[in-house]
């Protein structure tokens, strides 16, 4: 290894520090309660180490939100590419999202959060990666799915956007505290999505009860 090498390399591994740091720390608090002085203390760098490689706050969080979808992304891509039924790859997709660690699932929601704190172009930017990340590829799958006739003609982005809210849900506190393993929480998403929360009869009850 040249010694240029060894110094990118060292150069990486403290930029990943810090944004690992900024993760924990964004995903506890409001994004206005954390300071690099927090970060650079709870990545184990000086405040002017991470100035070095982050001029600010702002490009802190942005260079994390980027990276994260970008990781969710390559992720969430392989439902989109696989064979099978809508049904089928939403389940990975929404599997493969309540696989990741908790904080890597809180991420998600952050840049709603915090969207407004953003000038235009970095705001556009992190929506534009959102998108990209989650509801577009939920929206392509739903696409395949209204023109097999598995789903009723409906405008597939506003169902992605439905789909994106029911999986919210699957991952709040609440929903942790009643519902319980991934397993349960999947099935509830697509059961919810898929057929809705009427009320099924009973077959048994279909004629009246007798035999």
């Amino acid at each position: 290894m040249t010694e240029s090498t060894a110094t990118l390399s060292r150069s990486e591994t403290t930029a990943s520090k810090i944004i690992d740091a900024a993760k924990t720390l964004f995903v506890a608090r409001n994004y206005a309660d954390v300071t690099t002085d927090m970060i650079a203390s709870a990545a184990g760098v000086t405040k002017g180490g991470l100035y070095h490689h982050f001029p600010s706050k702002e490009s802190i969080y942005s260079s994390m939100m980027l990276d994260d979808f970008e990781s969710k992304q390559r992720l969430f891509s392989q439902s989109v590419d696989m064979k099978g039924t809508a049904r089928e790859r939403l389940a990975r997709l929404t599997g493969d999202f309540l696989a990741l660690p908790a904080e890597e699932r809180q991420m998600a929601g952050l840049v709603r959060r915090d969207i407004n704190i953003f000038t235009d172009g970095d705001r556009d930017r992190l929506v534009r990666a959102y998108q990209l990340a989650l509801p577009n590829q939920i929206e392509a799958i739903i696409k395949d799915g209204i023109a097999d006739g598995e789903l009723a003609p409906a405008d597939p982005r506003l169902l992605s956007w439905w789909f994106v809210s029911l999986v919210e849900v699957a991952v709040s506190r609440y929903a942790d505290e009643t519902l319980g393993n991934p397993e349960t929480r999947l099935d509830r998403v697509l059961a919810l999505f898929f057929e809705g929360a009427e009320a099924k009869p009973d077959p048994a009850m279909s004629d009246g009860g007798t035999t």
